[in-house]
């Protein structure tokens, strides 16, 4: 099967190629790249008008399957993916039963094989999310992980987590950490400050972020692991980042398109649905976050696509589920609020969502190189459209962006040469 994309604007920081070119796609893979391709008897995808860029990957997805079916399934994970110009996805081990032995790694990657994008997993760091033991690492790389991560958890023994990372350092995978010291934690509701204090609330504070930050960061510096730190969220523990790598610590780090767009400002009119871990912070940590993402600091940006029923959200902030669903927003809210706001070039996006994620995570894809598997979209920067919740393709609905106008979207995705997705 043959497909060719012509005349599209290629888009792809990872060959540092822009300009008007052919693509002509054959089985799985791209076979040419060139500014003028004639050939019959292939399909035609009419790409003038449109950015056309290797599709997007997202290091940080939660799934639910095996285990929480009723709130999303490997399927529609990946539906929603695909609608939102996801070709790959990474999902989280925080299932029933935990991804931590090679059985469940296989059951997800071969359940992956008949979904609509690509379906990568993280197996655990210990063994039931339980903090205590640490997961077979050698049997769960072999079954396929690219990485560890408690992600939902902390890893609170400093001795478990060091051990951990001189192991993953041994097998060349990342540690994906979820940041948050559970003892500093009080009614984890929203962030803590002048709107939990207004609400009453608790809330989670900064610090119980940070303190974690600068832990995992100097044992990454010790034991010269890689420590990937999942949804960053305030001021100070991007100046921690931004200081390690300075020192030349393999430290990297992942912002959602949330916590760079919404503040807990919004916690009132946006209720459960803003509710989610870590919180939404303040204005001038946002303002940082954005800094961090022009000036390198941020290497990825990630959903943390979180989906929860009805149930699990409608009720109070303190016993409210935390988390939102993402795949089908983010690259609306990223456009929006760091390209057309704050003019930030297409190329830089696209380095964000997918050209460093495939690299960070050692995952095909990222490019559009000749050779390399045929994961493409093709990007309307332009339309505008409203969010429904209600039209996701997700199980879950639980998106504090419903109703809002965006500007811009992927509008066909394309994966390993087949089209997934299209709205032109």
């Amino acid at each position: 099967m043959k497909t060719l994309i012509k005349d599209g604007w290629i888009v792809d920081p990872s060959q540092n190629l822009f300009g008007i070119y052919d693509i002509l796609i054959e089985d799985e893979k791209i076979s040419k790249v060139e500014k003028h391709i004639e050939i019959d008897g292939c399909k035609v995808v009419e790409a003038s008008g449109y950015y056309v860029c290797p599709g997007l990957i997202d290091a940080h997805v939660h799934l639910r399957e095996p285990g929480q079916e009723y709130k999303e399934t490997i399927k529609t994970g990946a539906m929603a993916a695909v609608a939102g110009g996801f070709t790959s996805i990474v999902c989280m081990p925080n299932t029933t039963p935990v991804i931590d032995n090679e059985e469940v790694v296989q059951y997800v990657i071969n359940k992956g094989k008949k979904a609509k994008c690509n379906i990568y997993t993280m197996g655990s760091i210990t063994k039931s999310l339980e903090g205590l033991e640490k997961s077979p690492y050698m049997e769960l790389v072999k079954a396929g992980i690219v990485g560890i991560t408690d992600d939902g958890k902390t890893v609170m023994n400093t001795r478990v987590m060091y051990e951990a990372m001189m192991d993953a350092k041994a097998l060349e995978i990342p540690v994906s950490a979820h940041c948050e010291d559970i003892n500093l934690v009080y009614d984890r509701s929203i962030n803590k400050g002048k709107m939990s204090e207004e609400l009453n609330l608790e809330g989670v504070p900064a610090l119980a972020e940070e303190v974690i930050i600068w832990r995992d960061i100097v044992l990454a510096d010790i034991t010269e692991a890689h420590l990937h730190i999942q949804h960053i969220s305030t001021k100070k523990a991007l100046e921690m980042v931004r200081e390690a790598k300075k020192k030349g610590i393999n430290v990297t780090c992942e912002v959602t398109p949330h916590h760079f767009s919404l503040t807990e400002d919004e916690i009132k009119s946006l209720g459960s649905n803003g509710k989610m871990s870590p919180p939404l912070r303040t204005i001038e940590d946002v303002e940082a976050l954005i800094e961090g993402i022009f000036d390198g600091t941020i290497d990825i940006i990630a959903t943390d696509h979180a989906p929860h029923s009805t149930e699990d959200k409608e009720k109070n902030l303190v016993d409210a589920a935390n988390g939102i669903v993402g795949l089908e927003t983010a690259l609306g809210i990223s456009l929006l609020e760091l390209v057309h706001k704050r003019k930030m070039s297409i190329e830089k996006l696209i380095d964000k969502m997918s050209c460093t994620p495939a690299k960070l995570f050692k995952i095909p894809g990222g490019t559009l190189k000749e050779g390399s598997f045929a994961d493409i979209i093709l990007l309307d920067i332009e339309k505008e459209w409203i969010v429904d919740s209600n039209k996701f393709y997700s199980k879950s609905k639980n998106s504090p962006f419903h109703n809002r106008k965006l500007r811009g979207k992927a509008v066909t995705t394309i994966v390993r040469g087949e089209i997934q997705f299209c709205e032109i």
